[in-house]
């Protein structure tokens, strides 16, 4: 990724930057939130190049400075056709890492976030000098020319930025700070080395080493597995034929720190639908709510009928087959490319009354 100077990049000839903003920091009994509104000249960026971005004014909560960076041509090989948003500390901060939760939001002109694209991290990330945290596939450049949202060359972007009070709250005595918890390092470690393990399991022609106590205390499947009245009492290893190696391996990573592993750019799409598969078997509640974030937040035209299928099928993930029904519904997503994908083969097989219903929804209607 590339910065260019907002000097050579996005001026007219009076001078004005390709944004305006302004700030507001409020105040809570235990979050401290900071909410930034852009406003960006659309055509004064289009054209800027792959993987180069436009750094927004700052903005202030929590002692520190913030800002976006702004990736009109996407912010790699892999987001061609997408705005890429990211949230990142400012360059003149001199931090190590400080937690933060984030939202990022397309604005209506009457000021008010556009649902399909507010974009919320639901999680606190760790940010630092290092890089910044986003969303690669914010919205498509056709989605954003062709909407009401782009008036007169201007679009607007909403951030909002919370900490947690202990961040920048001062010491109230010379004892040594609290730090926060490692536990989820030591588990991940306990992981890593095997030690004290009581069951293996056998996925796709790898072994993984685990502790019976741990899994039960995380998933209820596992309980009941373990401990419940039909136990495997003396079972030290399990067979697992249905899934990927890697994904086992993730879920495992999961459960013992609470946290996904990383994830490359070629398993970003297809890696969340099988762990929400996974979460979904083993009743893991929360990686389910992370994995349906996720889908939602790389929803296109290749992913959105397998998304359909998966939220149809298994789940009962009402908000997701809501996003995917809406994302279908924009203009020029269902005709083509979607249905040429294979995706929509597994729906048209899987799901006929699913397809059924969603072709009735989107078929024109009489005026």
């Amino acid at each position: 990724m590339s910065n260019t100077s907002l000097s050579s990049v996005g001026r007219n000839g009076a001078g004005t930057p390709p944004w305006q903003t302004a700030s507001a920091i409020l105040a809570r009994a235990r979050v401290r939130v900071a909410r930034s509104q852009d406003r960006w000249l659309h055509s004064r960026t289009k054209g800027l190049g792959n993987g180069k971005f436009i750094t927004s004014e700052s903005f202030t909560v929590g002692g520190r400075r913030w800002c976006l960076k702004y990736y009109p041509d996407g912010c790699s090989s892999s987001y061609p056709s997408y705005i890429s948003i990211f949230l990142g500390l400012d360059r003149t901060e001199n931090v190590n890492e400080v937690s933060a939760r984030y939202k990022i939001s397309l604005l209506h002109h009457d000021g008010e976030p556009v649902p399909l694209y507010s974009k919320d991290s639901q999680y606190c990330y760790t940010f630092s000098n290092n890089g910044p945290q986003g969303f690669p596939q914010f919205i498509t450049r056709k989605d954003l020319e062709e909407s009401a949202y782009l008036k007169d060359d201007v679009f607007s972007i909403k951030c909002e930025v919370t900490l947690p009070k202990e961040i920048f709250t001062e010491p109230t005595s010379l004892l040594a700070e609290v730090p926060p918890s490692d536990m989820h390092q030591h588990l991940g470690r306990l992981l890593l080395g095997g030690e004290g393990s009581d069951v293996r399991f056998k996925v796709g022609g790898e072994t993984f080493a685990a502790h019976r106590w741990l899994l039960a205390a995380r998933s209820s499947v596992f309980m009941a597995e373990f401990f419940g009245p039909v136990k495997e009492k003396t079972a030290v290893c399990v067979k697992i034929s249905d899934m990927e190696a890697k994904v086992f391996k993730a879920m495992l990573h999961f459960i013992y720190t609470d946290s996904l592993p990383y994830i490359d750019d070629v398993e970003a799409a297809t890696m969340p639908q099988h762990l929400l598969v996974a979460a979904d078997r083993y009743n893991l509640e929360r990686l389910k709510l992370i994995c349906v974030e996720k889908l939602s937040n790389l929803l296109d035209t290749n992913t959105a009928a397998t998304t359909f299928a998966l939220a149809e099928q298994h789940y009962s993930c009402r908000g997701l087959k809501a996003i995917c029904f809406k994302f279908l519904a924009s203009p020029g997503n269902i005709p083509k490319a979607v249905m040429a994908t294979d995706g929509f083969e597994h729906l048209r097989s899987s799901c006929p009354s699913v397809l059924k219903e969603l072709v009735a929804k989107l078929a024109p209607r009489d005026p």
